[in-house]
């Protein structure tokens, strides 16, 4: 690197009004994030449903309040007006790869905001437990429609005809 540039590998985000760093993700995580991507933008692609986006990218849910960045997110067709300089409104499937650091910020505070904003499907994926939770949100709230283990077969509300393993996207153990 040029002398005077200076590398920060962590990610900001605005959570509930406050500035939080998390560290930039670990190699396993990226090999996740990679396979996930491909199977899901080959699926949006092959029928013309949208984009997938991934991170580092913000998501404005609330100017100055919440903006996150979710791993993976999918937006519609229906919903392309909120692809801008960032996406400033509510995608319809989020995913967050879940690490031990990241485990309570994922599942708790995250899932909420995420929920509160109308997020229609969101997905956890726990490496170490070689498990995939997906919530489909129903009035208002996120109910858990599928947990998948490594053999089973992945679905999702929002892409109808989306079917992978989640063994498939794993790191073998």
């Amino acid at each position: 690197m040029e002398a005077g540039i200076f590398y920060n590998p962590d990610l900001t985000q605005i959570i509930n009004g406050r500035e939080i760093l998390s560290p930039g993700p670990k190699v396993s995580h990226q090999r996740i994030l990679v396979k996930v991507l491909r199977i899901l933008d080959d699926f949006v692609q092959a029928k013309e449903l949208g984009e997938i986006f991934r991170v580092p990218l913000d998501v404005i849910f609330e100017e100055n309040f919440n903006i996150l960045q979710p791993d993976l997110m999918f937006i519609s067709k229906a919903r392309e007006n909120i692809i801008q300089d960032w996406i400033r409104g509510v995608p319809d499937l989020v995913i967050e790869i879940v690490s031990p650091e990241s485990n309570e910020m994922d599942t708790v505070v995250k899932k909420e905001i995420y929920q509160r904003y109308g997020v229609s499907e969101f997905w956890l994926i726990f490496p170490e437990k070689a498990l995939l939770e997906v919530y489909e949100l129903r009035e208002n709230k996120f109910h858990l429609c599928g947990v998948y283990h490594a053999e089973d077969q992945v679905k999702s509300p929002v892409l109808p005809g989306l079917t992978f393993t989640l063994g498939s996207i794993l790191p073998a153990q």
